[in-house]
């Protein structure tokens, strides 16, 4: 099992490896494609859409598949569709090319996550977000690197391309570590039927953890797409130092998965989420008060380090809230959730800002932090399902 998981730390690095990749190379992308700025939001939609569908179809392919199997195939169709986009010289092609971008995702997501969830320890779950975190790093310095060392865009995507493709023949040649797995009961939902997307929200507790994992996802998207122009606009903070700040707020976010997977050791998954939540909210105020330049940078810092755990323990508490054979269908649904807060929440932000001004950011965060909190109070009051892992 020790190499499994092992596995599972890589498999994590690959899924964050592409997803910050779009953002890093856009601005080279739009000139030689020729396409307005706000275009990078169509391309990224189409992903978001794909994501959703694979992650509501994770259920039923875990069930047939296995999730050895599903992990495998899905790193094959991004590492393809990562290819895709090292190939393509127009906007239309990547907008083709984007759907199998996102359903390449969404499966393994939700795969891996209620494996890890079912069968390891909560600090392992914090750790694996932890190392998506660094996969996510990784990306947009190699993209730079490429861009920098006289490369195009082209090449930054086809060399993920190649290590995705790299990771896919390391999973198709250890599926023998996840059938020993099930045969000692690790995947226990193989091969049985799944559950309805209509019987799933009647369970008790359900649409409390869908709309709180659509909330989590809205408050890190947000805070983290519209933080350096808040800085910027609204604090008279530079540029360029409004740029190291927003940085350092997905720096909190893996730094603080790290540092959790060790505090896990003392505070289960009900009071991670609380601490998080505080740590959060605490970052909000500072953001909204006039404070001067360097406590809102901290706050922002803050609002990273709060999100940390809240999602990996979010995740880690699938089971025991609706049980082991159902968890695998609950998760697909609560990441199509996240993804759909990730789609809709940041661009209505945008919206609201060109009317009544970007100030109203750290409000528009406590409104999502305050109904995110909500939610979860209620899922915890609710009979649990199944037992600790």
């Amino acid at each position: 099992m020790n190499l499994l998981l092992a596995i599972i730390y890589v498999a994590f690095i690959s899924l964050g490896l592409p997803d910050a990749l779009l953002g890093a190379a856009w601005p080279s992308m739009r000139g030689e494609l020729g396409v307005p700025v706000s275009y990078a939001g169509m391309i990224s939609m189409i992903i978001s859409l794909g994501t959703i569908i694979s992650s509501l179809k994770s259920d039923d392919l875990t069930r047939k598949l296995g999730t050895g199997k599903v992990t495998a195939v899905s790193v094959a169709v991004t590492a393809a569709a990562l290819w895709g986009f090292s190939v393509s010289r127009s906007f239309g092609m990547l907008c083709v090319i984007a759907l199998p971008y996102g359903l390449g995702a969404g499966a393994v997501d939700a795969a891996l996550n209620n494996y890890v969830a079912l069968h390891y320890k909560a600090r392992h779950m914090s750790w694996l977000h932890c190392f998506w975190g660094v996969g996510a790093s990784i990306g947009p310095y190699i993209m730079g690197a490429c861009l920098t060392g006289g490369f195009s865009w082209n090449s930054g995507y086809r060399l993920i391309s190649l290590l995705q493709i790299a990771l896919t023949a390391v999973l198709f040649a250890t599926l023998f570590l996840w059938k020993s797995s099930v045969s000692e009961g690790g995947d226990s939902q193989q091969g049985k039927r799944g559950m309805k997307v209509i019987d799933l929200l009647k369970l008790p507790g359900a649409k409390a953890a869908l709309f709180s994992f659509f909330c989590y996802c809205a408050l890190e998207q947000t805070a983290g797409l519209w933080a350096a122009s808040y800085m910027v606009l609204s604090r008279g903070v530079t540029a360029e130092a409004a740029a190291k700040w927003a940085s350092l707020f997905y720096l909190g976010i893996t730094a603080g998965r790290f540092v959790c997977g060790f505090i896990t050791l003392k505070l289960d998954d009900k009071g991670m989420v609380r601490l998080g939540q505080a740590v959060a909210m605490g970052g909000i105020v500072l953001l909204a008060l006039p404070l001067g330049q360097s406590l809102t940078g901290i706050g922002l810092v803050m609002v990273g380090m709060g999100c940390a755990p809240i999602y990996p323990a979010l995740l880690h508490e699938t089971p025991i809230n609706f049980g082991a054979d159902k968890s695998q269908a609950v998760m697909g649904m609560q990441m199509a959730c996240a993804y759909v807060g990730t789609m809709v929440m940041p661009p209505l932000f945008g919206m609201i800002s060109d009317l009544a001004g970007i100030g109203l950011y750290p409000w528009y965060l406590f409104g999502i932090a305050a109904a995110m909190t909500v939610m979860v109070e209620r899922l915890n009051r609710l009979p649990k399902e199944g037992s600790k892992i």
